[in-house]
């Protein structure tokens, strides 16, 4: 490979000391000293979802009364082990230990740094006989600090911290180990990697469960996208029928009107054959559209769309399959545009099937109004008789998908809730165009 200047390629070796080396920069001296404060416990866990209150408040912060707890511990050590040193000097060893676990909470890389750099300070307070080059204080120092930057920041980091930790304590035990008697950086080394290994492990579960989190949210987001479509295009087909049925009437109307009149002008047959023409055209588009939409497997029905005149062999094959349902029908009946009596006996078709799933063995009313306006339907059933150890939930299907998709293309309104007695009901509004001149 060759090197930058031209010359000589660069060795392997190099090549891998120079990709560590930029690593280590990246991950320990950039932006080291960035403020990055811990945030608050999540409390949407198996336990802490259950608190309320003030004490969810108060749990929220426990991983900072735990590392300012732990910053008092070490403290404590540094100060009760450096008795000789005098109280100005054991007031600084203290400080000096604590005040690194402490900026662990706001600037977690910048506190290994000062953690590293205050173990020469706190060593020097310390005789022959002490521990070294690890003061007591130190050593708990550095253990904590070491272990709250790896549960706050990537495992390679908790790397870097343990190769420049066992670094250092081995240069300076061959410069000056000599005139101690003995020293604490194998013990260092072999306890901070038990905890590091630990909040690596938990640092690599956590970015897990997150990640897992994320596609799930949008898994589910692509799921309900894709459940949508799907209704979308099975009203696509349905409409279809209704539509190439009307425009089919008036192709074969306009063929046959010159034929119902003597004599018709040049101009009128004309124009119906321009208006069959159109239909016909409107026909082959409306293939094309159902082609675009069709699915592989889908075959065009034989008979006609059902309308509300269908509903009632929809209820019986409903009472054959065990649901006890009524009908009730209030204000003059009317026929209605298909494309409403179609989306009226989806509607009630699917909140019928709603119940068998969801409410097996109750009884289910399906009420009609005709009203000034267009139609009133509301499908309500009464709770299941029958025990389930898991509540169902209405609605995680397509069900209610695909009929709020029908009552929105008819400009309709849409409710649906729980009954007071623990039942469920469906309540729609489909407003038909003319239908207050007509029953005026």
């Amino acid at each position: 490979m060759p090197s930058r200047g031209g010359g000589r390629p660069s060795s392997p070796e190099f090549q891998v000391a120079m990709d560590a080396w930029r690593r280590l920069r990246q991950d320990l001296f950039h932006d080291a000293f960035a403020y990055r404060p811990l945030p608050p416990l999540r409390m949407d866990g198996m336990f802490t979802g259950r608190l309320s209150g003030r004490l969810r408040e108060y749990v929220a912060w426990t991983p900072h009364a735990t590392v300012v707890a732990a910053g008092l511990f070490a403290a404590a050590i540094a100060a009760s082990s450096s008795e000789g040193a005098g109280d100005l000097g054991g007031l600084l060893v203290a400080l000096l230990a604590l005040c690194p676990i402490l900026l662990t909470l706001i600037r977690p890389v910048g506190a290994f740094w000062v953690s590293m750099a205050a173990t020469p300070f706190t060593a020097a307070f310390s005789d022959m006989w002490s521990d070294w080059p690890w003061a007591p204080g130190s050593f708990a120092a550095q253990l904590v600090v070491m272990t709250v930057v790896a549960l706050r920041t990537r495992p390679r980091i908790a790397a870097w911290m343990w190769a420049l930790t066992a670094a250092y304590g081995i240069v300076v035990e061959g410069i000056l180990g000599a005139g101690h008697y003995a020293s604490n950086t194998g013990p260092l080394l072999v306890v901070s990697a038990m905890s590091l290994l630990a909040a690596s492990a938990l640092t690599i579960r956590r970015t897990a469960q997150r990640e897992v989190t994320a596609q799930q949210t949008v898994t589910e987001h692509e799921r309900s996208k894709r459940t949508l479509l799907e209704e979308r295009t099975t009203i696509a087909r349905e409409l279809h029928d209704v539509v190439a049925h009307h425009m089919s009437v008036v192709a074969i109307q306009a063929e046959a009107a010159p034929y119902r009149v003597e004599n018709p002008p040049p101009e009128l047959e004309q124009a119906f054959a321009t208006i069959r023409e159109n239909a016909v055209a409107a026909l082959t588009e409306l293939r094309r559209v159902l082609g675009v939409v069709r699915a592989e497997d889908y075959e065009a029905p034989d008979a006609p769309q059902p309308t509300l005149a269908d509903l009632d062999g929809l209820l019986a094959n409903v009472r054959e399959a065990g649901l006890t349902v009524d009908k009730v029908v209030t204000g003059a009946v009317r026929e209605l545009p298909q494309g409403v009596e179609l989306s009226a006996y989806r509607i009630v078709q699917e909140a019928l099937s709603n119940t068998l799933r969801h409410a097996p063995g109750a009884t289910a009313r399906v009420e009609i109004g005709y009203v000034l306006g267009g139609l009133g339907l509301r499908i309500v059933n009464d709770p299941s008789p029958e025990v389930r150890l898991v509540k169902s939930t209405h609605g995680t299907g397509h069900g209610l998908t695909g009929m709020r998709e029908r009552v929105t293309m008819l400009n309709g309104e849409m409710t649906t809730g729980d009954t007071e007695d623990g039942g469920y009901e469906v309540t729609v509004f489909l407003p038909v165009v003319g239908a207050s001149e007509g029953d005026a």
